[in-house]
């Protein structure tokens, strides 16, 4: 008699070492916040984070009252150029290794239009996170919802170890170019 409640017993500690482990909670800064992820840019996503931006970024100018603002492949050239010379350099501004300005490098790369404004970020945010930082402060936002705004560049660049530099560069009004996703590597 004694064995039949030892056997339920038994089967019943089989059964909860069965069960799923209660979720793991997410590893705490010394803040008590989660700990931030890696945000790892694959290239299946490279094409499609420049159309979630711009898409992102036409809605805050339509928000604003602005008109939209197309991609530009030139400017996503400068923007891809810039990031990665941000890295190299290892800091985020507007100059490049070689003392370019942001004018200078958009007319190398056969702009012809007038360059309105650049954001630069250095982060391990996504591209979403950075257009958030980005609109918080006034400087930034202001070149995002440039009303002489026409056309957008935007690029990044991102490190073995996850860090990502943004590039974002506004133009107004110049010579339409079709627009292909640049891969970074490229840069």
């Amino acid at each position: 008699m004694i064995r039949i409640p030892l056997l339920l017993s038994a089967a019943a500690l089989a059964l909860s070492a069965c069960a799923a482990p209660p979720p793991s909670a997410p590893t705490l800064g010394p803040d008590g916040r989660p700990l931030p992820q890696v945000y790892r840019i694959n290239s299946a996503s490279e094409g499609r984070i420049q159309y979630r931006v711009l898409d992102s970024v036409n809605s805050l100018r339509q928000a604003a009252g602005a008109s939209p603002v197309d991609l530009n492949s030139s400017l996503n050239a400068a923007a891809a150029t810039h990031s990665r010379d941000m890295s190299v350099q290892n800091r985020p501004w507007h100059f490049g290794s070689d003392g370019s300005s942001p004018i200078d490098r958009v007319r190398r790369v056969g702009y012809t239009g007038e360059m309105l404004g650049e954001n630069i970020s250095e982060t391990y945010e996504t591209e979403l996170e950075t257009l958030g930082a980005w609109m918080e402060e006034s400087a930034t936002r202001d070149v995002i919802l440039d009303p002489e705004a026409r056309e957008m560049g935007f690029s990044w660049y991102q490190e073995p170890n996850g860090k990502i530099w943004w590039t974002m560069i506004m133009g107004g009004s110049g010579a339409s170019q079709p627009v292909t996703p640049i891969p970074t590597e490229a840069f």
